[in-house]
């Protein structure tokens, strides 16, 4: 038993807060990186996002539209990072879907830990212990040998980018990670907080990519978070103060005074992106970081994507993103491309 649902604490040093990186870890990009994105996808299986964790929420079956998917991708030259967690990884059908995706010799596979599906089973199923990096030490580390040798078997290639599931790092995630020979992080969720389900706290991170763990030997890549409006210069702070305050959010967000957007097509209006994205130009983000889960290419898998409507209004959503970033000479990355860069500048 590692933490029980019966209200009690967290231990001591939970949940995780997540420093601010110190400006001497900040990579610096070559110059002829340029400015980047990139397109991940959380690959995970179907469940029911309002209901308990369910060990036996295995089903995968909207891997089936990931060829589609990634022909989309692939005709507007963008390379997808897939995150896979244990229940994709142990469908041969699922597999075989990505195996055609990285035929591309751009897209990449990683790693996504979703604990609650993913052996050893020694923890209670509780909103606590689906991020994984509030389990034991020994535990987190058994999942994430599980899934890296499930990568493995399945790919003939070893993992080099790693995300937990829920964005749930902790203070062993790190070590862990350069004990299973990963290069890259991206758990990190820009200016989110989590805490008050026991989750990580991400309000001290910009969107900047950094070193981190021991040695500095991995790179955090955040998921991007913009703040629009015309008090966007008051960032994190005001948006936490005006959070502390019943619907001042919304009110604010109505008015266009000032808005918390992610680069990502769940439940974040075009409008807004679009925003978000030339204001993170215009502020020298170098890499920008997108992301959606693999059950949102199907209706009825997330709430996000409950109809066909919604559906189509996904695709238009990222046709105009993948249109506004080639207007803005932000090109694609691969994985493969932002290791190499990376290393060059570390070296």
């Amino acid at each position: 038993m590692i933490v029980g649902n019966d209200g009690s604490p967290p231990p001591a040093g939970l949940p995780y807060r997540a420093p601010c990186p110190d400006v001497s870890d900040l990579v610096a990009w070559p110059g002829t990186f340029g400015t980047r994105f990139m397109v991940f996808v959380d690959t995970e299986e179907e469940f029911d996002w309002r209901g308990p964790f369910r060990r036996e929420a295995r089903a995968t079956t909207a891997a089936a539209a990931i060829p589609d998917a990634h022909r989309r991708f692939a005709d507007g030259g963008a390379p997808l990072t897939f995150l896979v967690d244990h229940p994709i990884v142990s469908d041969p059908a699922a597999v075989a879907h990505l195996h055609g995706a990285l035929a591309d010799g751009r897209s990449a596979v990683g790693a996504q830990l979703h604990p609650w599906v993913n052996p050893p089973f020694d923890e209670d199923l509780c909103d606590f212990n689906s991020f994984p990096g509030n389990l034991e030490e020994r535990l987190e580390r058994a999942k994430l040998a599980a899934l890296t040798g499930a990568i493995i078997a399945a790919f003939g290639r070893h993992p080099r980018i790693y995300r937990a599931g829920r964005y749930g790092i902790g203070l062993n995630t790190a070590k862990l990670l350069v004990e299973q020979g990963y290069a890259l992080d991206s758990s990190v969720r820009s200016a989110y907080d989590y805490s008050v389900s026991g989750g990580p706290d991400f309000r001290a991170v910009g969107n900047a990519a950094y070193r981190f763990g021991p040695g500095k030997a991995l790179v955090e890549l955040p998921l991007t978070t913009v703040f629009t409006g015309m008090a966007r210069g008051g960032g994190q702070g005001l948006y936490g103060a005006l959070a502390r305050l019943p619907r001042a959010l919304g009110v604010a967000a109505r008015s266009g005074m000032m808005s918390r957007v992610a680069l990502t097509p769940e439940q974040m209006p075009i409008a807004d992106v679009v925003e978000a994205v030339r204001i993170a130009v215009g502020q020298g983000v170098r890499l920008l970081n997108f992301s959606f889960h693999s059950p949102s290419l199907v209706p009825g898998h997330t709430p996000y994507v409950r109809d066909a409507a919604d559906l189509a209004a996904f695709w238009r959503w990222w046709d105009t993103v993948l249109a506004l970033l080639a207007r803005l000479g932000v090109a694609a990355a691969s994985l493969d491309e932002v290791l190499a860069a990376g290393a060059a500048r570390a070296a």
